[in-house]
């Protein structure tokens, strides 16, 4: 059993949100259902003094507490530190959750899974989760981090419901699908929500097809006065790979900073498996994913997430791309 898990690669959680938000609530949570599975907790505390640590409730899980900056940019080279030392004592565990401080951007902390070989190698993003105080998000509306924060998510909890009417939950709801078309969005109370939507779901990795909302592909869908949101394209056709690789690389050198997220699932040189690729920011990944069923019609599916994009020229670039 043991040896088994050391082939396999220690699926990663990462939990944001702004502050006051409920990311504590949500570790609690996870720390303390019957999921049957042994969870390592990194918790970040912005300060030299962490007190996020004594409002985890006791639990057989290891705590590792990091408290001498921002997990984000100081001390990314202690986040990877410290799951370097986990990963030594990873047969103690099944999965590791890192709460981030509430002032961080998550880019860097997403980017140390691949920039760094050992974690590359031995670790794979499961999903990076964000919380949001329904209540209280207006006011932080125009704050970079609580933008980004929903931007970079795979998953959404629209926490704390019980204090907004309906009418103005499903107003949110669509504010924030126009920052972020491909996030799971679940409203919750007390971040109570069942671990299956949470755990395990691969939303990162986009071993799962990429889910793209029909509606957010209408010409239409993208216009709004945020400088914050989301891009999606849809073409059938061949993708020359040097063509890609080549659109790519001049795209993250261009504007790769105001690129948050990307994510697309492409038909490459006609292969057999569909090329899955992932980026944030000047971080890009790429690999073979699934085969394609003979009977579907291999459709490229893009989506960027990020600042003040151009919709005309990504669309025109990845056009360029096809044989």
């Amino acid at each position: 059993m043991r040896r088994s898990k050391r082939l396999t690669k220690i699926p990663v959680t990462v939990l944001t949100g702004y502050l006051g938000a409920g990311k504590t609530t949500l570790l609690n949570h996870i720390l303390t259902q019957e999921h049957g599975q042994k969870i390592a907790v990194i918790v970040n505390e912005f300060g030299e003094i962490g007190i996020d640590n004594k409002l985890v409730i006791d639990a057989d899980e290891e705590i590792l507490e990091m408290n001498n900056g921002c997990i984000c940019c100081t001390v990314r080279g202690d986040l990877i530190r410290l799951i370097g030392k986990l990963m030594a004592q990873r047969d103690r565990f099944d999965r590791l959750v890192i709460e981030t401080t509430g002032l961080a951007d998550p880019a860097p902390v997403i980017q140390s899974f691949f920039v760094d070989e050992i974690l590359y190698q031995q670790t794979e993003l499961d999903a990076i989760v964000t919380v949001v105080d329904v209540k209280h998000i207006q006011k932080h509306w125009s704050s970079s981090e609580a933008q980004e924060q929903i931007a970079f998510a795979d998953i959404i909890l629209l926490n704390k419901t019980d204090l907004i009417t309906s009418e103005q939950l499903e107003e949110l709801a669509t504010k924030i699908r126009g920052l972020n078309a491909i996030a799971k969005i679940y409203p919750t109370q007390n971040c109570n929500i069942d671990l299956d939507k949470l755990l395990g779901v691969q939303a990162f990795s986009l071993q799962n097809a990429l889910k793209i909302d029909p509606e957010f592909l209408d010409e239409d869908a993208h216009e709004h006065d945020e400088s914050v949101f989301s891009i999606a394209i849809s073409q059938t056709g061949i993708v020359d790979g040097d063509k890609l690789n080549r659109w790519l690389y001049q795209l993250v050198q261009a504007i790769g900073q105001d690129i948050f997220r990307m994510k697309g699932i492409l038909n490459v040189d006609d292969e057999d498996r569909r090329f899955v690729f992932q980026g944030v920011h000047m971080t890009l990944d790429g690999r073979p994913g699934k085969p394609w069923n003979p009977q579907e019609d291999r459709i490229n599916e893009l989506v960027f997430i990020g600042r003040n994009l151009n919709q005309m020229q990504l669309k025109e670039g990845f056009l360029s791309c096809l044989v």
